[in-house]
């Protein structure tokens, strides 16, 4: 059985130790030690990363209550001192800490149990058993947390025999029933973890829950302490500095400066759409007046070499708008397009149409009877598929 020095000092980074048992592992060679302050993967919090004898071990995991160090290759000898990546640690000690607070403060002021808790390498999350969290119960949960913060309250990580637990008011029951491990925050909480976790509240820093979503009947909570908050804060207040002085405006005025101007630019993309129909419109118009007729059916065709397709595409709406019109429409570009149209009044069925012209030209797509559309054609050949196409309609 290993012996686990990350229960007692979860801030030693160097230790050493004795090689009791090697065995072959994805990724290299697993190395059980008789004693490790190495944490493995488990409740959530990720594995330490570190080096045995300066090789980096990539992994640590528990089999049959021994832990696994992973390393790439073996090490000579029987002897090695571990050395602890303590930024990682630290990251995962305020993180897991925080996760501890955090929930607390959800269930004192939300009535909202934790059932689950993650710890990514960029944000964390956990899962609350509620399907609705309001932002004033998330806001008022957040100032709770980063309360406690301020009053820097101990935290005390013990095993505690039966009779110590009959003094506690566990926020979770244990999920073992024996070597319960209880992690406590002075006056506040306490939960059954084995994770390294800091010696007071002030370590963790600052509580910012970043976003939440309900997820079925819970609720996934996602936020960030310590570092990884204040990185946060950094990277946006950047941000919102940047834009208020592109706008020339003070940063509390930036949400409604830009709220504002969106609306006035959603109303200028309203009006610009309008003013672009009208031009189709009447682009559509003169178009047709010039269209040669054969057979009363007025054929509009047109090979532009680049040109918006979602406009082509509206524009030859546009024609199909006039009596006894068809459109037939090209884009040559990189990939050839190719859209067609037709007047309710025009008996022919573009769909298969289009789908005859690609089966000749290379390219594919398909549509309605009234409109059908496709790409992919050899923009060298567009012509010769408005030919083909033009031959067929006039047959109508």
């Amino acid at each position: 059985m290993t012996t686990r020095l990350y229960y007692d000092n979860p801030y030693l980074t160097t230790f050493d130790a004795r090689i009791v048992r090697r065995m072959p592992v994805e990724g290299g060679v697993g190395l059980v030690l008789d004693r490790t302050a190495f944490y493995p993967t488990s409740g959530g919090q990720p594995f330490d990363t570190g080096w045995l004898n300066d090789r980096p071990v990539t992994d640590v995991h528990e089999r049959d209550g021994e832990l696994v160090h992973v390393l790439a290759q073996d090490l000579p000898g029987d002897q090695v001192q571990g050395r602890i990546d303590w930024e990682r640690r630290f990251d995962h000690m305020q993180q897991h800490t925080g996760q501890h607070l955090l929930s607390a403060a959800f269930q004192e002021i939300c009535s909202a149990a934790t059932v689950s808790f993650h710890l990514g390498d960029e944000a964390c999350t956990i899962d609350l058993d509620v399907s609705l969290l309001t932002p004033d119960q998330v806001a008022a949960t957040e100032r709770a947390a980063n309360q406690v913060v301020q009053e820097n309250r101990p935290i005390l990580a013990r095993f505690c025999d039966d009779a110590a637990l009959a003094t506690l008011s566990l926020r979770k029951p244990p999920t073992v029933d024996r070597g319960i491990r209880i992690v406590s925050i002075e006056g506040y909480d306490h939960s059954p973890c084995g994770g390294t976790h800091c010696h007071a509240t002030g370590e963790i820093g600052p509580v910012k829950v970043t976003k939440w979503e309900r997820r079925g009947p819970e609720t996934r909570v996602e936020f960030l302490c310590g570092w990884r908050a204040l990185r946060d804060y950094a990277r946006k207040h950047e941000t919102v500095a940047m834009l208020a002085n592109a706008l020339s405006i003070q940063d509390a005025e930036l949400g409604e400066v830009v709220l504002r101007r969106l609306e006035q630019a959603r109303a200028c993309h309203k009006a610009n759409e309008l003013l672009q129909d009208q031009l189709l419109d009447l682009e559509a118009q003169l178009l047709a007046s010039e269209a040669p007729v054969r057979n009363g059916l007025r054929i509009v065709r047109r090979l532009w070499p680049d040109r918006d397709a979602e406009q082509v595409r509206r524009l030859a709406l546009h024609i199909a708008e006039q009596e006894r019109c068809i459109a037939l429409f090209a884009i040559s570009g990189t990939k050839g397009r190719l859209i067609l149209a037709r007047s309710p009044d025009v008996a022919a069925d573009l769909n298969r149409l289009l789908k005859e012209v690609c089966q000749r030209f290379g390219g594919g797509g398909g549509g309605q009877p009234n409109l059908a559309q496709g790409g992919g054609l050899d923009p060298a050949r567009l012509d010769e598929a408005l030919d083909y196409a033009q031959a067929q309609v006039e047959g109508i």
